[in-house]
Protein backbone atom coordinates (compact mmCIF):
# COMPACT_ATOMS: atom_id res chain seq x y z
CA UNK A 1 0.00 0.00 0.00
CA UNK A 2 2.78 2.44 0.89
CA UNK A 3 4.64 1.97 -2.43
CA UNK A 4 1.41 2.53 -4.39
CA UNK A 5 0.59 5.70 -2.44
CA UNK A 6 4.15 6.88 -2.95
CA UNK A 7 3.81 6.38 -6.71
CA UNK A 8 0.47 8.23 -6.84
CA UNK A 9 1.80 11.16 -4.80
CA UNK A 10 5.03 11.20 -6.82
CA UNK A 11 3.05 11.66 -10.01
CA UNK A 12 1.16 14.51 -8.36
CA UNK A 13 4.48 16.10 -7.37
CA UNK A 14 5.92 15.63 -10.87
CA UNK A 15 2.79 17.21 -12.32
CA UNK A 16 3.05 20.14 -9.92
CA UNK A 17 6.72 20.69 -10.80
CA UNK A 18 5.98 20.43 -14.53
CA UNK A 19 2.98 22.76 -14.33
CA UNK A 20 4.83 25.45 -12.41
CA UNK A 21 8.17 25.00 -14.16
CA UNK A 22 6.69 25.14 -17.66
CA UNK A 23 3.99 27.69 -16.68
CA UNK A 24 1.28 25.41 -18.03
CA UNK A 25 -2.34 26.58 -17.82
CA UNK A 26 -3.27 23.29 -16.10
CA UNK A 27 -3.13 22.52 -12.38
CA UNK A 28 -0.26 20.28 -11.31
CA UNK A 29 -2.47 17.41 -10.13
CA UNK A 30 -4.15 17.28 -13.54
CA UNK A 31 -0.78 17.09 -15.30
CA UNK A 32 0.32 14.39 -12.87
CA UNK A 33 -2.89 12.43 -13.44
CA UNK A 34 -2.42 12.57 -17.22
CA UNK A 35 1.15 11.33 -16.81
CA UNK A 36 -0.04 8.55 -14.49
CA UNK A 37 -2.70 7.44 -16.98
CA UNK A 38 -0.12 7.40 -19.77
CA UNK A 39 2.28 5.33 -17.66
CA UNK A 40 -0.50 2.91 -16.68
CA UNK A 41 -1.37 2.53 -20.37
CA UNK A 42 2.23 1.78 -21.29
CA UNK A 43 2.89 -0.40 -18.21
CA UNK A 44 -0.28 -2.38 -17.35
CA UNK A 45 1.49 -3.97 -14.34
CA UNK A 46 1.66 -0.48 -12.80
CA UNK A 47 -2.08 -0.11 -13.18
CA UNK A 48 -2.68 -3.49 -11.52
CA UNK A 49 -0.38 -2.55 -8.64
CA UNK A 50 -2.17 0.79 -8.07
CA UNK A 51 -5.73 -0.54 -8.51
CA UNK A 52 -6.42 -1.67 -4.90
CA UNK A 53 -5.12 1.57 -3.40
CA UNK A 54 -6.95 3.72 -5.95
CA UNK A 55 -10.20 1.86 -5.28
CA UNK A 56 -9.68 2.35 -1.54
CA UNK A 57 -9.18 6.08 -2.04
CA UNK A 58 -12.26 6.32 -4.23
CA UNK A 59 -14.27 4.36 -1.67
CA UNK A 60 -13.50 7.02 0.95
CA UNK A 61 -13.68 10.03 -1.35
CA UNK A 62 -16.39 11.64 0.77
CA UNK A 63 -13.82 12.22 3.52
CA UNK A 64 -12.10 14.75 1.26
CA UNK A 65 -15.19 16.96 1.52
CA UNK A 66 -15.04 17.21 5.33
CA UNK A 67 -12.67 20.24 5.26
CA UNK A 68 -15.10 22.08 2.97
CA UNK A 69 -17.95 21.38 5.39
CA UNK A 70 -15.87 22.59 8.32
CA UNK A 71 -15.02 25.75 6.38
CA UNK A 72 -18.70 26.44 5.76
CA UNK A 73 -19.52 25.99 9.44
CA UNK A 74 -16.58 28.22 10.43
CA UNK A 75 -17.88 30.99 8.17
CA UNK A 76 -21.58 30.82 9.05
CA UNK A 77 -21.78 34.56 9.86
CA UNK A 78 -20.49 35.42 6.38
CA UNK A 79 -22.91 32.90 4.88
CA UNK A 80 -25.78 34.44 6.84
CA UNK A 81 -24.82 37.92 5.63
CA UNK A 82 -24.24 37.08 1.97
CA UNK A 83 -26.20 33.83 1.65
CA UNK A 84 -28.79 35.15 -0.80
CA UNK A 85 -26.14 36.52 -3.17
CA UNK A 86 -24.07 33.34 -2.93
CA UNK A 87 -27.12 31.17 -3.57
CA UNK A 88 -28.13 33.27 -6.56
CA UNK A 89 -24.57 33.13 -7.95
CA UNK A 90 -24.56 29.33 -7.57
CA UNK A 91 -27.89 28.91 -9.35
CA UNK A 92 -27.05 31.30 -12.19
CA UNK A 93 -23.58 29.83 -12.74
CA UNK A 94 -24.99 26.29 -12.72
CA UNK A 95 -27.64 27.18 -15.30
CA UNK A 96 -25.05 28.93 -17.47
CA UNK A 97 -22.67 25.95 -17.24
CA UNK A 98 -25.43 23.53 -18.24
CA UNK A 99 -26.46 25.80 -21.13
CA UNK A 100 -22.84 26.14 -22.30
CA UNK A 101 -22.41 22.36 -22.19
CA UNK A 102 -25.63 21.75 -24.10
CA UNK A 103 -24.79 24.34 -26.75
CA UNK A 104 -21.28 22.92 -27.14
CA UNK A 105 -22.69 19.41 -27.46
CA UNK A 106 -25.18 20.56 -30.09
CA UNK A 107 -22.46 22.40 -32.03
CA UNK A 108 -20.16 19.38 -32.01
CA UNK A 109 -23.04 17.09 -33.01
CA UNK A 110 -23.78 19.39 -35.99
CA UNK A 111 -20.06 19.60 -36.80
CA UNK A 112 -19.54 15.84 -36.95
CA UNK A 113 -22.90 15.25 -38.63
CA UNK A 114 -24.59 13.21 -35.91
CA UNK A 115 -27.62 11.25 -37.23
CA UNK A 116 -29.61 12.12 -34.07
CA UNK A 117 -30.24 15.73 -35.09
Amino acid sequence: MIPALTIILSFQLIGEIASRGLTLPLPGPVVGLVLLVLCCTVYPRLAEMLRPVAQGLLGHLSLFFVPAGVGIVAHLPVLAEHGLGLGLALVVSTVLAIAAGALTFAAVARWIGSPDE
